[in-house]
């Protein structure tokens, strides 16, 4: 099978999507199948061998400027080429680290509007090369912000469509009106253009059935999986008076970090938690850094600075050692989380996890067993759960080796794989 897989760059940012895009995507082609997986607006970062084309649609400096200026839509393909380099784009995504989302309503806008958008250039350069060139079986693309696409593409190329469904409500919900309101609508208008969306959890299929508009039965729920290389080697030795809880996810306000210094620091009152030591790991952006170094001053000011280790971005290697120096993992995230990854990145190294009782999280504790669900938003709740794991190595152990079972029968990327082919072979059997 021939697959076009159409993924979002993340900026110079380990991305959750991104990971999970390229390690389908890999997987599909250890499979045996061939697969084009291309970055739009910047190359793609992650931190497995990456398996995407080196070429970018949609790239970031001819979309914004495109945007902003109606030169820059009849300007010849060779400046275009030019401002689409790679190196260049890595570095303006640097450099537009620091911009806030919530300005980018236009931008999302004109995306969504495809052939009608101020973008439509950048559409028709990446359907003639779908058409002319690839020509693919299916098109796979990576979230419904790039609905605008569908259309055109299904005119032109002629084959089914796949939207997936990841995380893209932060996004929307952190849009300012008149933004918020017309970008939804777009999608609801375009929502029908899409042969099938595909979801990672049920919770976000119902969610976003609602967003966009769409019955429920258009939305596959495919579960995701991680590529297990790695995970399950041996922990790394510690005494038995350290109990390390982790946190590993963007270091920012939705994923909650300040919630788990509030537990932590009330943790640390109490003397059967005495042992508790707590691990921080995961991308900063500029703009978090001041969110970062409030969280790190309320650890100080309440005496616990000797037993908090700030870790930072981590690769591959980093993270796997980082996963493998904890016995408990908790990211209680503010939003309703769509994927959450990091749950069964913990879980295949045996790691338990303490989450909010809220987005994808249920259904993930559910299906594995690997952790433990507290009331969201309650530091009360949450340093309870994590106490409860700390005080008790027997259930951290029952909880960690359910976990670690479940995701190697079930959530590796081949199981991920094979449940999207066969969402794929069923779209095609029904087009011809």
């Amino acid at each position: 099978m021939r697959i076009a897989y159409i993924a979002a760059g993340a900026g110079g940012m380990y991305c959750g999507t991104c990971i999970h895009d390229n390690t389908l995507a890999a997987a599909l082609l250890r499979k045996g199948h061939e697969v084009a997986l291309m970055p739009t607006y910047t190359p793609m970062r992650t931190d497995e061998t990456n398996v995407s084309t080196g070429r970018v649609f949609y790239g970031a400096l001819n979309v914004y400027l495109q945007g902003k200026s109606s030169l820059f839509r009849h300007t010849p393909r060779a400046l275009d080429w030019l401002l689409d380099r790679p190196g260049l784009l890595k570095l303006v995504s640097k450099l537009g680290s620091t911009t806030d989302p919530k300005d980018l309503g236009w931008m999302a806008l004109d995306v969504l509007k495809g052939e009608a958008g101020h973008q439509n250039k950048e559409l028709e350069r990446l359907v003639t090369w779908l058409r002319d060139e690839y020509k693919p079986d299916i098109v796979h693309i990576t979230n419904s912000m790039f609905l605008g696409m569908v259309k055109r593409i299904r005119e032109e190329v002629g084959v089914p469509v796949v939207v997936a469904l990841q995380g893209e409500d932060l996004f929307i919900d952190d849009l300012p009106e008149p933004f918020h309101s017309t970008v939804v609508e777009e999608m609801r208008q375009r929502a029908g253009d899409a042969d099938l969306f595909i979801s990672p959890s049920r919770y976000y299929a119902e969610h976003m059935a609602g967003v966009l508009g769409v019955a429920p039965d258009s939305i596959a729920v495919v579960p995701l999986g991680i590529r297990l290389d790695g995970h399950g080697a041996e922990r790394e030795p510690r005494g038995t008076d350290a109990v390390n809880l982790g946190f590993l996810a963007r270091i920012s306000p939705e994923k909650g970090l300040h919630q788990l210094v509030e537990a932590f620091v009330e943790l640390g009152k109490l003397p059967d938690c005495d042992a508790l030591r707590l691990r921080i790991a995961g991308y900063l952006g500029p703009r978090d850094v001041a969110y970062k170094d409030e969280c790190m001053a309320a650890i100080d000011r309440a005496g616990l600075a000797d037993r908090v280790d700030y870790v930072g971005e981590v690769d591959l290697e980093g993270k796997l050692a980082f996963l493998r120096s904890l016995d408990i993992l908790s990211v209680p995230t503010i939003y309703h989380e769509s994927k959450g990854i990091f749950v069964l990145e913990a879980l295949a190294d045996g790691v338990p996890v303490v989450l909010p009782d809220h987005g994808s999280f249920p259904e993930m504790i559910e299906a594995t067993g690997g952790g433990l669900l507290t009331e969201p938003g309650s530091t009360e709740s949450l340093a309870a759960g994590i106490r409860e794991l700390v005080v008790d190595p027997d259930r951290r152990q029952e909880l960690g080796g359910r976990g670690q079972r479940a995701v190697r029968e079930r959530f590796d990327d081949q199981s991920n794989a094979d449940a999207v082919l066969r969402v794929y072979e069923r779209l095609i059997a029904t087009a011809t």
